[in-house]
């Protein structure tokens, strides 16, 4: 099974770009092509939030439009610039599986590995939370796969990154949140979004993992008190594929033309070229 992973598409309407400098449309046309350029196909794609800039109507229809020359399947969760009731009312007609009320969680069965989808938005706020509500759906949803691989996936990142200008805006769980993601090993990854970086950690006994957004980045800077600033570097989605062997391995796919394909061609001084034999 393979997924593609994007996220922070960040949708602004036409003519406005984010922060007066990225042309995130662009970005996100370009982002769906490198999806539809990987051979073989992903069996799936997962959209980790953030979809619109400022939950607008024209911000979905630009989205939705995009979303529609995907031909697999593709699960979308709000972000903290999505609005949750607009997002749904966008989106909710392509994706039957959203909720017509409430959180916008969803468990789908359809694959070898299950997807669990999980609402982290706190209307207003830029940090989101798993709220005693949002734990007890999680744990329903976990013990009834009964020990089938899973992916969850979510917009804010339910872990710490040892980056002050992120960690300042995490997602609030409760202490009990790591014992549950601990006590079922079947959970392969945390996947989230957020952060407009690729990051990844252990977390509870599995891997935390922070797609990087398909426009711009947030700049590194591991200093301790500093916030964040956005940089253009390039864009990237991640590609998740699982195997009965091996579980679920991750890979970061750039997004842009860097040539074609080229044969490793060796030197004839390179050391580890075989020698013909001596006659």
């Amino acid at each position: 099974m393979i997924i593609a992973q994007l996220s922070d598409f960040h949708a602004r309407p036409h003519g406005c770009p984010a922060y007066g400098f990225v042309d995130t449309n662009a970005a996100i046309e370009g982002a769906v092509d490198a999806v539809l350029a990987l051979d073989p196909a992903p069996d799936c794609v997962l959209v980790t939030g953030d979809l619109a800039d400022c939950g607008l109507a024209e911000e979905y229809a630009i989205v939705r439009a995009e979303l529609r020359r995907l031909p697999m399947p593709v699960y979308v969760l709000p972000g903290n610039h999505d609005r949750r009731e607009s997002f749904a009312l966008a989106l909710g007609a392509d994706y039957g599986y959203l909720p017509k009320a409430g959180f916008l969680h969803y468990t789908i069965e359809d694959f070898p590995v299950r997807l669990i989808g999980l609402d982290t938005v706190i209307a207003g706020e830029d940090g989101g939370e798993i709220c005693a509500e949002r734990e007890a759906w999680l744990t329903t949803r976990l013990r009834e796969g009964q020990g089938r691989p899973t992916l969850i996936f979510m917009h804010h990142p339910p872990f710490t990154v040892g980056v002050d200008g992120m960690d300042v805006i995490p997602c609030r769980v409760s202490a009990s949140f790591s014992a549950l993601i601990a006590d079922h090993p079947e959970i392969e990854r945390v996947l989230c979004g957020h952060y407009h970086r690729p990051i990844q950690r252990r977390f509870a006994g599995t891997i935390g993992y922070v797609a990087p957004g398909t426009a711009h980045q947030v700049a590194l800077d591991l200093r301790p008190g500093t916030e964040n600033w956005f940089i253009m570097e390039p864009p990237a989605f991640a590609v998740h594929a699982w195997r009965l062997e091996t579980g679920v391995v991750s890979h970061l796919q750039p997004i842009g033309d860097y040539g074609p394909r080229r044969p490793f061609v060796l030197d004839p001084a390179y050391p580890g070229k075989p020698q013909a034999a001596h006659v």
